[in-house]
């Protein structure tokens, strides 16, 4: 079996993010109610790591989408335009064989029991993806690699290759791990479970969501959390409306040995809102602990949401941000996409984002945005809605 070469990614690379994963087309609903009543759809994409590197370049970033889509129209539909953000797809497979995987979806809260998603990705082609069939050069050829445990729930093979990924080595740029726990596409039992542990504990950065973490491994609270993912060298526990509790530390182990100069993602600068960052006794792999609040958003659409607070986080620590402001351009970006309808949109620019990330603590938490705040042009006070 073959497998990635040691210190291929090094100080000359080009690219900030590799992301890996499986994208689909995603026909969204015209109108609200139950798939059987929804008349007609629009085309999308959908898929949570083409998601965070669409986001990242609209923001500013060279980022990197490896997949595999089928030699077919959709195929065709999904390169076009994840390449349109500014992605570098050149790495992206066709399969001759396999299709390109399609879901359809009502537009309630992915979080409801009247939410419905009916996937046709069985087969497809991303589930083909290996060991033996992706270019290795090219995910380690960024400073950071980020991936899902959605991948791992495609195939065997699929998770064959997160495991060659994340297994440390010499060279491996710094993993970045969202859990992205979905029951419905694991072949039954409690594998995932054990899996996702299993990948998250091998990664250098984890988000997480306590809700997923208590539905996966029946673990409840973000110290409970940590504690079951002692190695990464950051842990980013996300609450929902209560925000983001971070936990970054120096971490003991074998790991990345080439962190992609991606600024330490444990974070020299972490700072808590409001005084709340706690260093955890100071000695080496103690954690700070960073608390920062969410906003208060008009929610159009609860989708996407996560891969956006990913994309956020990541750009803020490409660029060497404290903490506190890594998790708060999270908040913003995922902010971005809850005011629309799709998966995807065009984040607030840069300086927009940092005047509002820089907000002192009752600043941050009297904003509410709400559909266009990302277009405003206004003083952070002010980017609210009535």
């Amino acid at each position: 079996m073959s497998g990635p070469a040691a210190g291929t990614a090094d100080a000359a690379t080009t690219t900030d993010v590799v992301c890996l994963g499986e994208s689909m087309v995603t026909f969204l609903p015209s109108q609200p109610g139950r798939l059987a009543d929804v008349p007609s759809f629009g085309r999308g994409i959908g898929g949570a790591e083409s998601n965070v590197a669409c986001a990242l370049a609209a923001a500013g970033h060279r980022a990197a989408w490896v997949g595999r889509v089928g030699a077919d129209g959709f195929g065709d539909h999904l390169v076009e335009t994840i390449a349109s953000y500014g992605v570098d797809t050149s790495a992206v497979r066709r399969d001759p064989v396999r299709p390109t995987g399609i879901y359809f979806r009502t537009a309630t809260d992915r979080g409801t029991d009247t939410h419905e998603v009916a996937y046709y990705r069985a087969g497809s082609a991303a589930s083909a993806m290996s060991p033996d069939n992706v270019p290795y050069e090219d995910l380690l050829a960024g400073r950071i690699l980020h991936l899902s445990g959605i991948t791992a729930a495609l195939s065997a093979d699929c998770l064959a290759l997160l495991r060659e990924l994340t297994a440390p080595r010499p060279g491996r740029p710094l993993v970045s791990f969202d859990v992205n726990h979905r029951p419905h596409l694991w072949r039954g039992g409690d594998a995932d479970a054990s899996v996702l542990l299993e990948l998250a504990r091998r990664a250098d950065l984890v988000f997480v969501g306590e809700d997923e973490a208590e539905e996966a491994w029946g673990i409840v609270g973000a110290e409970a959390i940590r504690a079951a993912l002692p190695e990464p060298a950051v842990v980013v526990v996300k609450r929902g409306s209560a925000g983001a509790t971070v936990f970054s530390g120096l971490r003991p182990g074998p790991r990345s040995s080439n962190a992609g100069g991606a600024e330490n993602a444990a974070g020299a600068g972490s700072s808590g809102a409001g005084g709340a960052g706690n260093a955890a006794g100071g000695a080496e792999g103690a954690d700070t602990v960073t608390l920062v609040p969410a906003l208060r958003v008009d929610v159009v659409a609860a989708v996407g949401a996560g891969d956006a607070f990913a994309a956020g986080f990541l750009s803020a620590t490409l660029r060497g941000l404290p903490v506190r402001e890594r998790v708060r351009h999270g908040h913003l970006m995922a902010a971005a996409v809850l005011t629309v309808p799709g998966d995807l949109t065009d984040p607030p620019a840069r300086d927009h984002a940092d005047r509002l990330a820089a907000l002192d603590d009752d600043a941050w938490g009297r904003l509410r945005l709400g559909p266009g705040w990302t277009a405003a042009d206004r003083a952070p006070e002010e980017v609210r809605t009535p």
